[in-house]
């Protein structure tokens, strides 16, 4: 969180397109090995737009 919070996502490596399903997928990718158990990272944009990634 202290990582994406109120920083400008195009200058975090990773994240120069951050498009929601860029931005599911990263967060995948750092919490993965802290949170085995993870089984989805969801992003809302607005009440209606918005993804699940779930590591495939």
């Amino acid at each position: 969180y202290d990582r994406l919070d109120h920083y400008y996502l195009n200058d975090i490596p990773g994240l120069e397109n951050p498009t929601s399903e860029v931005l599911a997928k990263w967060i995948w990718d750092q919490m993965k090995p802290l949170v085995p158990l993870l089984s989805a990272v969801m992003i809302k944009e607005t009440c209606t737009a918005g993804c699940v990634y779930r590591g495939e």
